[in-house]
Order: structure tokens, then sequence, then C-alpha cells
């Protein structure tokens, strides 16, 4: 089986602990910078990860604030 692009383990990752409850609605994602550090990845791969993750509907951009897990609607 291939090998998932680093972006998509690094989304799968941030999607399993809003999942877990590890964060919340309305928590912050760390920064950019954290994120590269953290994963040992490039920039690219963690927007790439979080424009994912946006077009998803699991987090949202706040302009000059950040990136906060969004509200999920349950059916």
């Amino acid at each position: 089986m291939p090998v998932k692009p680093k972006w998509e383990q690094l989304a799968d990752h941030i999607r399993g602990q809003i999942e877990s409850g590890e964060l919340q609605p309305g928590d912050r994602l760390p920064s950019t910078v954290q994120l590269t550090t953290q994963h040992n990845v490039s920039t690219t791969v963690v927007r790439q990860a979080i424009l994912v993750l946006q077009t998803q509907g699991w987090v949202q951009g706040v302009h000059g604030l950040g990136v906060f897990v969004a509200e999920r609607q349950t059916d």
C-alpha cells in the first residue's frame, strides 16, 4: 500500500485529535511554525493539511488570529 503524503498524514492526525476530543470546538490549533517543528514537516505540508481540513469543515481560519476547531454539525 502506498504511503500517504505528509500533508494527508498531518490532516489525519489533527482530525483524530478533534474526533477524540483532545481538541474541542473553538480551540486554537498550534501555529504553522509550531506544527512544522512538532511534526518535522515543511510549511507547505502544514498549509496543505490545514486547507484540506478547512475544506472539509473541521477547522476555520480567522485572519490575524489563527486556525480554530470548527463547530461540527451532528445529524
